[in-house]
C-alpha cells in the first residue's frame, strides 16, 4: 500500500511539474533528495556509534540486567500463560530492557528469540499466540528513555539542544506503551467474547 501512495505522489510531483513547464525541477529534486539521504546517514554513523558505544558499556556494566530485574514482575503481569522459568521470559525481558535504553541492535536478536520461544509454546502454529501478540505490541510501542537517533538527527542538523526531546520522548513512548498494554487487553476481551483468539 505504502508504495503506491509513493508512486502516487511520484506521479502527481511529475504531472505537476510537466503542467507548469517546469520538469526540469523533477530531476533536480531527485538528486538533490539523495543527496541529502547520504548526508544525513553518514552523518549518523558518528552520533549512533558514540551513543551504541556508551550503552554497550552500560550493558557490559550490568545496567541491562538491573534493568531486566525490574522489569520481570511486569512481564510476568502481561504474559501469564509463559512459565515463570520458560526461556522465553528471559528474551522477552532483555529484549525489553533493550529497547528502554535504546539499543536496537541489541534487541533485535532477543526479540527473535523470544518469537521462537513463544512459538514453541503456541497450541495453534499456524496463527500467532496471545503472548505472541502482546510482545509484538509491546516491541513496537516500548518505552524509550534515551532517544539516540532523534538527538543524532538534531545534532547533526544544528539544534542548539539536540537532547532537549528526551523528556518528551520519554512522556510520548510511555503514553504509547500504555495504549499498547491497553488496546492488547481490550481486543484479547473482544475476541475472547466472540469465542475467538486475539489473532
Amino acid at each position: 500500500m505504502v508504495n503506491y501512495v509513493w508512486l502516487a505522489l511520484m506521479l502527481l510531483g511529475i504531472l505537476a511539474a510537466g503542467l507548469n513547464g517546469r520538469i526540469e525541477i523533477v530531476t533536480k529534486a531527485a538528486l538533490e533528495g539523495a543527496q541529502l539521504a547520504v548526508k544525513t546517514a553518514f552523518g549518523l554513523i558518528a552520533v549512533m556509534a558514540f551513543w551504541l558505544g556508551v550503552m554497550r558499556i552500560a550493558e557490559q556494566a550490568g545496567l541491562v540486567r538491573v534493568l531486566a530485574f525490574l522489569v520481570r514482575p511486569l512481564v510476568r503481569v502481561l504474559f501469564p500463560s509463559v512459565p515463570r522459568d520458560h526461556p522465553a521470559v528471559g528474551a522477552m525481558v532483555m529484549n525489553l530492557s533493550a529497547n528502554i535504553l535504546g539499543l536496537g541492535n541489541a534487541a533485535t536478536p532477543m526479540g527473535l528469540i523470544a518469537m521462537q520461544e513463544l512459538q514453541r509454546l503456541n497450541p495453534y502454529p499456524d496463527r500467532a499466540s496471545d503472548a505472541m501478540c502482546t510482545f509484538l505490541a509491546l516491541n513496537t510501542a516500548c518505552l524509550t528513555l534515551i532517544p539516540s537517533t532523534v538527538i543524532g538527527i538534531r545534532a547533526l542538523y544544528g539544534s542548539a539542544e539536540p537532547a532537549a526531546v528526551v523528556g518528551t520522548t520519554i512522556f510520548a513512548t510511555a503514553c504509547g506503551m500504555t495504549a499498547a498494554i491497553l488496546a492488547d487487553r481490550f481486543f484479547r476481551g473482544v475476541y475472547r467474547a466472540r469465542g475467538d483468539r486475539l489473532c
